[in-house]
């Protein structure tokens, strides 16, 4: 990653980035995770490689490494109010909502628990399943199309 953060993705690209998030048991216990990636370019100007840009300065200003790497702690970059999930990306006037989290993964998270927060380089079409997660992080991550860092919540 650069030395010096890229100025982070505003709030239209942001509004186009699709997650998903799961709980996951492991024998150290169960932790969260959090997707980011963005679907595929829809839009006259969006193209791969802008695309891919803006979801590496997101990266960057969450202080994210490649998967291969020692994960970073990056800080509680989470907030959760009222059932509504919110990750500060590092934007200086907006936050980047997380739809459809779920009350288990929220209680998690809440508790103190620790998130694995992944943004993919790789397109990442809305609404997929697990099956589909699973598959996505395996082929990104033979690519070393994969960010990761710790965090939880503030």
């Amino acid at each position: 990653m650069n030395a010096e953060p890229r100025t982070p993705p505003g709030p239209g690209f942001v509004a186009g980035c699709t997650s998903a998030t799961w709980l996951d048991v492991t024998p150290a216990g169960q932790t969260a995770w959090l997707l980011i990636g963005h679907a595929p370019p829809r839009r006259l100007n969006e193209t791969s490689e802008s695309i891919g840009a803006r979801l590496l300065a997101l990266a960057d200003n969450l202080g994210l490494r490649a998967a291969a790497d020692r994960v970073p702690h990056i800080g509680r970059r989470l907030l959760i109010r009222h059932g509504v999930v919110a990750c500060d990306y590092g934007h200086d006037d907006y936050l980047m909502r997380v739809p459809d989290t779920g009350q288990a993964w929220q209680q998690h998270v809440i508790r103190g628990g620790q998130v694995l927060l992944v943004v993919g380089l790789d397109p990442l079409p809305p609404y997929q399943g697990q099956q589909e997660v699973d598959a996505y992080l395996r082929q990104a991550t033979n690519r070393h199309h994969v960010l990761m860092g710790a965090t939880g919540a503030r």
